[in-house]
């Protein structure tokens, strides 16, 4: 963090960060999460039976709907004209889990990575939303982000370790 926070003008007050002379630049990132669960929820998941309607086409959609609305959720986010957003999911029947990816592109001055966390984020609360009803100890975690590119700062990709 040699460069501090950037959020903050010398003063200490919040700031949007002025992305007036960045160039622009392809870039991309990739969020992940986790929804654990009963296994039956998970098979409910998997069969298309529940009541609601398919979790998985309502969570993709709400995970889309959200790395659009970013800015309107997080304060100092700029809007940003993302060229694409896609929401994938796996069942992991082992860990009783619905793991999400989020991928999220455009050719701008500032990167995508709240827009994929933001992805992540609302497609897992989605999946909780719907299901709250037959599982309400579902547990939402290990929301991050997996990998970025564009940019001054290029290439980044997580590897594992959290830093305390």
């Amino acid at each position: 963090m040699s460069k501090g926070l950037t959020h903050f003008d010398p003063q200490g007050n919040a700031q949007m960060v002025d992305v007036t002379d960045k160039a622009v630049t392809q870039r991309e990132a990739r969020a992940a999460g986790s929804v654990s669960m009963s296994p039956e929820t998970l098979a409910l998941i998997a069969s298309g039976g529940h009541k609601k309607g398919d979790v998985l086409a309502v969570a993709r959609i709400a995970g889309i709907q959200g790395a659009k609305r970013c800015a309107d959720l997080i304060p100092l986010c700029h809007p940003l004209m993302l060229s694409s957003v896609k929401v994938e999911f796996a069942l992991d029947h082992e860990r009783n889990a619905v793991d999400i990816i989020a991928i999220c592109k455009l050719a701008g001055q500032t990167g995508v990575e709240m827009e994929a966390l933001t992805a992540v984020s609302v497609a897992a609360l989605t999946i909780y939303d719907m299901c709250k009803a037959v599982d309400k100890a579902m547990v939402v975690s290990d929301i991050r982000l997996l990998a970025k590119s564009g940019g001054r700062s290029g290439e980044w990709h997580f590897d594992g370790a959290v830093k305390a």
